[in-house]
């Protein structure tokens, strides 16, 4: 919509994990040389993991599209699969046939005698798996019992997990305990800092514009970090809609004003999106309320009717039939008001 305003090849801030864009902040560049050296020294299993939006999926198709002729790679991007289904896509990914058994003995047979036929070629031969938190713990105990395929001088498979932070709490359960061990490498993705935000926004615009000229102000960077916490997500999520913002305006420059205008845009239309959830829960707690209130009239009903058995009432309805009102105070005139009243007999 806004491309040929602000004169871009295409909009920078899509969320799409395009490897093109990626920005190696300090940590991205540290993890990505790990994953080189992982690989050139044949580690067995690599785990990394990441919050949402970090940019794990784009550092990890970056990392593939720069793998050497002499690499050949495996990539499973749903992993929400049983054991017999991630063997038969592992297979179909390094163009093994899979559709003519549901054998898991007979899959990891031709498996086998693949990485045999690549280690005799002097090849190597990885399998990287995204959001591995979604992994049972049969499949990624199956994916252990692969990293035993080996020669006695290497791997003959090497194994690279990527996911959420749950990943971690994963692997690290009493049943992964044998898994956890054989991790020989793992990296952790942090969000950007303020200036590694602002280094990011420049690097996508440069990237995405034919010329330069467009530019954000020093206040308009601190709004979306704050916004962000620098997860890159969320950083084009901010970015996209204050460049929409400006082109209505018909402004060529993000200020601080447009990107409060685009936030509170974007915090609007998520409030709108929670009401039914916001219904929902004072239905809920209107009928516990109306739970409560019948239990307490219940309780008080029982309480009522076993003071009744044991006489508590009855005693109390005697002492007071028993106990004789005070006599009426005769009719006398205002003068004579204070007069003593004559005690009862009792």
């Amino acid at each position: 919509m806004y491309n040929q305003f602000f004169d871009f090849k295409e909009r920078p801030f899509k969320l799409v994990p395009n490897p093109e864009y990626l920005y190696l902040s300090r940590i991205h560049e540290e993890v990505l040389a790990r994953l080189n050296y992982a690989v050139d020294y044949g580690e067995g299993f690599v785990a990394i993991t990441g919050e949402v939006g970090t940019g794990k999926t784009t550092l990890c198709r970056m990392f593939l599209e720069n793998l050497d002729e002499n690499t050949e790679a495996a990539y499973i991007f749903n992993p929400k699969l049983d054991v017999l289904q991630l063997l038969k896509s592992i297979n179909d990914e390094f163009g093994l046939p899979s559709t003519d058994t549901d054998s898991i003995k007979t899959l990891i047979d031709r498996l086998n005698a693949f990485l045999l036929d690549m280690k005799a070629q002097d090849r190597r031969v990885l399998l990287l798996v995204d959001e591995a938190q979604n992994l049972s713990v049969d499949v990624l105990e199956q994916l252990r019992l692969l990293s035993n395929l080996e020669t006695t001088t290497s791997k003959l498979l090497q194994i690279i997990l990527v996911g959420q932070p749950e990943l971690g709490a994963l692997l690290e359960s009493d049943a992964l305990r044998q898994l956890n061990q054989r991790i020989t490498l793992s990296c952790h993705l942090i969000p950007l800092t303020l200036e590694e935000t602002r280094e990011y926004i420049r690097h996508r615009i440069h990237i995405a514009s034919r010329k330069p000229g467009l530019a954000f102000s020093a206040a308009a960077y601190r709004s979306i970090f704050k916004y962000s916490g620098g997860v890159p997500r969320l950083i084009n999520i901010a970015c996209d809609r204050s460049l929409l913002t400006a082109f209505t305006r018909g402004k060529h420059g993000i200020t601080n004003d447009i990107v409060k205008q685009a936030l509170q845009e974007l915090n609007g239309e998520r409030s709108r999106k929670t009401p039914t959830t916001r219904f929902r829960n004072v239905g809920f707690v209107a009928v516990l309320s109306i739970l409560v209130v019948a239990a307490a009239s219940l309780y008080i009903g029982r309480t009522a009717r076993k003071r009744t058995n044991d006489g508590s009432i009855k005693k109390i309805m005697r002492h007071k039939i028993e106990t004789p009102a005070l006599p009426k105070a005769p009719a006398i005139a205002v003068e004579t008001a204070n007069a003593q009243l004559p005690r009862p007999t009792i």
